[in-house]
């Protein structure tokens, strides 16, 4: 028997690691995701698109949870350009997995396989806490917290980063702590989107990650009267208070992930 779960995307903002497992930040998801259709099988092969791929993730956290399936992958999202797709794809993995295969797990034990998966794949440090709850999710330092909040946010992808390779840079990442302390310091997640927003530009840009495609669309959304940031980590912007500035559009979302 098969069975299908969608989890959404995510977006982070801003972002500063702890451990190397996890981070503190604030993060939104989307109502676009990935679908997974899982169906039981000898060996894991995994599908995206109709293409048979690696996704390390997805094949980890199938080993943890002692399963082999086929897994039949599809992406509403640019992949590699800060929308969490890996994650998603994870998360919705093991949700399909557990129904399909009868595993008889609980979604927290699915959750954290899911983050642990990710973290040792190099490719997240806790989208998947985001996709399984929906909404606004940060944690600033006391704690994680949750919010059900919803509006349109335009977006634009100008090609891949690959968050292993950043994670993985000593320099990239204590720029990322210092410029993320002083962020967090002064961030309020209740407030409006447009003000986390600037917020972010500002960490984004005192970090040193935006290429000159992303700060030319930031500042077309400026121009018009909107608020952007870019996506950690990924070479895209996502805008709040515009109309048609950017060529795609979805909304934050207080939908978690799900069986379908």
């Amino acid at each position: 028997m098969a069975a299908t779960a969608f989890a959404p995307g995510s977006v982070t903002t801003l972002f500063v690691p702890q451990d190397g497992a996890a981070s503190l930040g604030v993060s939104f998801a989307t109502a676009d995701g990935v679908t997974a259709t899982v169906e039981a099988a000898p060996e894991t092969v995994v599908m995206l698109d109709g293409e048979r791929t690696e996704v390390a993730p997805v094949s980890g956290v199938l080993a943890r949870l002692d399963a082999t399936a086929t897994v039949g992958l599809t992406s509403d999202l640019p992949i590699g350009c800060g929308f969490g797709v890996s994650g998603a794809a994870t998360l919705a993995t093991a949700l399909a997995a557990n129904e399909a295969l009868h595993l008889g797990r609980t979604r927290e034990t699915l959750l954290q396989a899911s983050h642990q998966a990710e973290v040792e794949a190099g490719t997240g440090l806790g989208d998947v806490f985001i996709q399984e709850r929906g909404g606004l999710v940060w944690d600033v330092g006391n704690g994680l917290q949750h919010a059900q909040r919803t509006a349109r946010i335009e977006y634009a992808s100008f090609g891949e980063i690959a968050t292993a390779d950043v994670l993985a840079d000593a320099d990239a990442m204590n720029r990322v702590v210092e410029a993320g302390t002083h962020a967090l310091a002064a961030v309020d997640p209740a407030g409006p989107f447009a003000d986390l927003f600037a917020v972010s530009w500002t960490f984004a840009t005192r970090v040193g990650f935006p290429t000159e495609a992303v700060r030319a669309a930031v500042n077309d959304v400026h121009a018009a009267g909107g608020a952007a940031t870019m996506a950690m980590i990924g070479d895209t912007v996502v805008a709040t208070g515009t109309d048609g500035i950017l060529p795609h559009a979805t909304r934050i979302t207080p939908r978690g992930a799900t069986l379908r």
